[in-house]
């Protein structure tokens, strides 16, 4: 982050860092880099960003080894996730977005989550009083591809996969592809699950016996959903024109044609939260950390993008 924005930020939306100032300062000074830290309050972070990167500091202080995650920063991350999503929920912020984190370092320092994405959900159910089931989408200059199973095993998918998980999977993407993007009806592709979507019952069953009566289910209640399509036509420029997202039965079958087909470019969207979350689509890369050789496209395209959605559904309201 420090060597991209000791370089360029035209373009990128306002935005501030929960953090440590001096570990920020020290990780630029280590790449040899001129930028400005200043400490912060996100109140005040939009006016510091026109000649310094805004940082708020953390109670909990970061130790920084390169490539080297640390336990003992476990409680330094979780409380950024914290005051990030109080940030929004009190209006100081429009948005959350998130950088990789290893998540061994925070199983060590005791975090029971399976990832962000679980802890935020858990975050926004205890703010709304509600259960709130989050959605993971790989959004991209091309393409919009939602897994309905993620980190499942493949032999496990047929097992995992249901009628009421495709359904509200579905749903929700339909409701923020409404209220965030901006598409008035939805389009969406729903894949198949075996090769050549089944071929009729000769290659699997679950493609007429659980997605096909999903799929009926939605259209009764209006929604633009069609298919099961064989995966392995549905990603060619012209099956993208007809859909505005595909909803995919399993994590691969999503992801590998999203950063195919824009690697630097495709931004994690996590839908059905009551506040919006990107991310880049990479992981930390610990191999070429303090190296100055990130590249920092995803992230950029993720702050692009949460302010287009946040622009978007206040628009919408």
């Amino acid at each position: 982050m420090a060597a991209w924005f000791a370089r360029d930020t035209a373009g990128v939306p306002p935005f501030y860092l929960l953090g440590d100032p001096a570990l920020l300062a020290a990780r630029a000074q280590l790449l040899g880099l001129e930028i400005a830290v200043e400490q912060s309050t996100p109140e005040m972070a939009a006016g510091v960003f026109s000649h310094a990167l805004p940082v708020v500091p953390l109670k909990a202080r970061l130790h920084d080894a390169p490539g080297k995650p640390d336990a003992a920063n476990a409680a330094g991350i979780v409380e950024a996730i914290d005051r990030a999503v109080d940030d929004v929920f009190q209006g100081r912020a429009a948005a959350v977005v998130t950088c990789p984190i290893a998540k061994k370092p925070l199983y060590d320092g005791g975090f029971r989550f399976p990832g962000h994405t679980e802890y935020l959900a858990h975050l926004a159910g205890v703010k709304t009083g509600r259960t709130v089931t989050p959605v993971m989408m790989l959004a991209g200059p091309d393409l919009r591809a939602v897994p309905v199973t993620i980190h499942v095993a493949l032999r496990e998918v047929p097992t995992a996969l249901t009628r009421e998980a495709i359904e509200e999977t579905a749903r929700i993407t339909a409701h923020d592809l409404k209220s965030r993007f901006g598409i008035s009806n939805p389009r969406l592709a729903i894949a198949g699950l075996n090769p050549h979507a089944g071929e009729g019952g000769a290659m699997g069953h679950e493609d007429e016996t659980i997605i096909l009566p999903a799929i009926k289910t939605l259209r009764g209640e209006g929604i633009a959903a069609f298919g099961p399509l064989p995966a392995d036509t549905m990603f060619h420029p012209r099956a993208r024109a007809g859909y505005d997202a595909a909803i995919c039965m399993y994590h691969d079958q999503a992801l590998i044609p999203a950063k195919a087909l824009a690697f630097d470019e495709t931004v994690n969207v996590t839908l059905g939260l009551p506040f919006i979350r990107t991310s880049p689509d990479h992981g930390t890369a610990f191999d070429i950390a303090g190296k100055g050789l990130a590249r920092p496209d995803s992230l950029i395209a993720a702050l692009k993008l949460a302010r287009r959605l946040a622009d978007t559904e206040q628009a919408t309201r």
